[in-house]
């Protein structure tokens, strides 16, 4: 089965956003993807009241997740929701998560990842400071569930700095994992091709690395390149900057031929001593 990953510009309005998401989405379904991968705030980019927007999401009240629903329903496609601002289920006025939602082709929201890792970096380019923290809450759990092109794991962005998580999703079963990022132009310059490729060849997974590539409120400017890498670290697919589509097929043969010709997992020698471990489900 064939899976997509999606290149955006988001912009601050969220109207706008979703209309273009939801033509790149049909792209996707037209081109036989059963699973696509919206990139990093593909809602809205350059906003400071996410709390605001994840509490009327919460309560029923925001465009967001109707649209998700929908989309997923009308395409008769998975998705997976890049990021968007949710509060910690059950604390609706608490700061919000970083929230990467895994919706099945019936609208059903079947698993939530709340990003681990917060982008608190300077950084030297226009804006100059990041501080993911002031307005997102650090998630606690490593997410790993099936779809129908493979066992997924979910992360976002900045994790990809963090190959301990990758560790832990392949340990989990992950054959997949999909990074929705929003890398800045100065670190994705540095280091995007290099990060996307070593998870993929670590954990022997494909990694769909949906991004965003341009200009945004902020002022922000975005690497884009998303990309699908594969177990091998071939570069099956990638886009410099500007909307698109990505498609790519799992060949889950070739995979575990790389797995039993090279198991990594069985040769590990090392592992985390007295850290404290996210939780996992």
């Amino acid at each position: 089965m064939s899976f997509a990953v999606i290149q955006m510009v988001s912009q601050s309005d969220v109207l706008t956003n979703l209309i273009q998401a939801r033509r790149l989405l049909e792209q996707a379904a037209m081109g036989g993807a059963t699973l696509a991968v919206l990139p990093e705030n593909f809602a809205a980019m350059g906003r400071r009241d996410v709390a605001d927007i994840g509490r009327a999401e919460a309560s029923g009240e925001g465009p967001i997740l109707p649209w998700l629903k929908q989309a997923a329903r009308d395409l008769t496609l998975w998705i997976v929701a890049g990021t968007l601002p949710l509060p910690p289920e059950g604390q609706p006025n608490a700061k919000p998560n970083a929230c990467s939602l895994l919706i099945d082709d019936q609208g059903q929201i079947v698993a939530r990842y709340d990003k681990l890792h917060l982008f608190d970096v300077d950084v030297a380019d226009a804006r100059g400071r990041y501080r993911e923290s002031d307005d997102y809450a650090f998630g606690a759990k490593v997410v790993v569930t099936d779809t129908p092109v493979g066992r997924l794991g979910l992360t976002v962005c900045y994790d990809l700095r963090f190959p301990e998580l990758y560790s832990e999703l392949r340990a989990a079963g992950a054959e997949l994992i999909s990074a929705p990022s929003a890398f800045t132009a100065v670190t994705g310059a540095a280091h995007w091709d290099v990060l996307i490729r070593a998870r993929a060849i670590e954990t022997q997974c494909y990694v769909l690395a949906a991004a965003q590539g341009g200009v945004h409120p902020g002022p922000r400017e975005t690497f884009g390149h998303a990309a699908i890498i594969d177990p091998w670290g071939r570069v099956l697919a990638q886009q410099d900057q500007g909307e698109a589509v990505l498609l790519a097929k799992r060949d889950s043969s070739e995979q575990a031929s790389i797995r039993a010709r090279m198991p990594v997992v069985n040769h590990r020698r090392f592992f985390s001593q007295g850290a404290q471990r996210p939780a996992s489900e």
